[in-house]
């Protein structure tokens, strides 16, 4: 028997469970590895909310879709969701496909609490539907750039790939950087291989060179061939999009992995709910959980709160972000419109600069934070 859908937007009231829709990368072109721990966060607040009641007695149920880094497949995995009848959307890790989810909902109509993508732009205009978790990308890359100007660094080259979210991080370092005496030189990885960066470096007096493209290749090429290279013995490389972040980079990189600062967003000592999520995920995962796995369970405790406070209305649960006051495992999260932000914004998540440490990879070190 097949049980007709709701009209959009429309309270279910006779036991069923109240789904949420979750969009995370789980396969290849997408960073699996982060999709993996930003759907393992948002499964366990699931189950911790469904053990503690669920919604008003009803489950509270994830309907997942693999958007494989794909804005198309992300922007048609909306609509499906929001013929399912989800009363929200939850989640998505890259930014290009996050704008795609976030002008679906939208023009659909359809609450979306994006995870953890940080561009700027998320929408064309300013809406009432989307709210985010991370950080806008340029409050983050201006706490990495003023890590760099206290590291000494005033001449430094991005080695960059082609896409709106790296040209966007690349004009926020340089538009932080230059009044403050910085230098930005772009390297275009669509002509260059790792070893004509090298060459490139060498030539340009760089002293710091960040990684602005995709993982694992480019990246993982370059790292190599740059720590191989006896005239760039002196270099920083960084990576402020957090590509050390996760246990893969080590894997593949060794020591390599090591003493390439990132961006993170944790604080620098979690709370006692923070610590217990901590030790949950890592039974999930089997590994340490990175950040994005907090940002997943954060995003289900949020849209819990909305939902039990003000039904699985669409329209309504839109309307509730400004209202909003939930003790994350990062600190409380409230929503504010953030000037030049077009969603509602969290202003802001704890921001660190942290590597991992030469002497032990699979330890990090926190470098700065804002």
């Amino acid at each position: 028997m097949t049980t007709p859908l709701s009209p959009p937007g429309a309270e279910r009231t006779d036991g069923s469970s109240v789904k949420l829709g979750a969009l995370v990368p789980l396969s290849r072109p997408g960073w699996v590895e982060a999709g993996r721990h930003l759907l393992a966060g948002l499964e366990l607040a699931v189950r911790e909310i469904n053990d503690a009641g669920g919604i008003a007695g009803r489950p509270l149920e994830l309907v997942v879709r693999d958007t494989a880094a794909d804005p198309q497949r992300a922007a048609a995995a909306v609509d499906e969701l929001a013929r399912l009848g989800v009363a929200a959307l939850a989640g998505e890790y890259h930014s290009v496909v996050a704008r795609a989810a976030a002008a679906r909902a939208d023009a659909l109509g359809l609450p979306f609490l994006c995870s953890s993508a940080v561009l700027d732009a998320l929408t064309e205009q300013p809406t009432e539907w989307v709210a985010r978790l991370a950080p806008a990308q340029s409050h983050g890359w201006r706490i990495y750039a003023d890590f760099l100007l206290g590291a000494g660094h005033r001449r430094i080259a991005v080695a960059a790939d082609s896409s709106v979210y790296w040209a966007s991080g690349a004009r926020v370092l340089r538009d932080h950087l230059a009044p403050r005496g910085g230098t930005v030189i772009e390297l275009d990885m669509r002509a260059l291989t790792p070893a004509a960066v090298c060459d490139e470096l060498a030539g340009n007096r760089a002293t710091a060179l960040l990684l602005l493209v995709g993982y694992p290749e480019p990246a993982v090429s370059i790292v190599k061939s740059v720590r191989r290279d006896q005239r760039l013995a002196e270099i920083m490389m960084g990576a402020p999009a957090g590509q050390p972040e996760f246990a893969g980079w080590a894997a593949l990189l060794g020591g390599d992995s090591a003493a390439i600062p990132f961006l993170r967003y944790l604080p620098e000592r979690l709370s006692p709910l923070g610590a217990r999520v901590e030790t949950a995920l890592r039974e999930r995962l089997a590994e340490a959980p990175s950040f994005v796995a907090f940002e997943g369970y954060d995003t289900v405790a949020v849209l819990t709160d909305v939902l039990r406070s003000h039904g699985a209305d669409r329209a309504r649960t839109a309307g509730s972000w400004a209202r909003v006051a939930v003790e994350g495992t990062r600190g409380q999260i409230r929503f504010s419109r953030a000037p030049g932000i077009s969603v509602w914004q969290w202003a802001w998540p704890p921001v660190q600069v942290v590597d991992r440490d030469p002497a032990e990879p699979d330890r990090f070190r926190i470098l700065h934070a804002g």
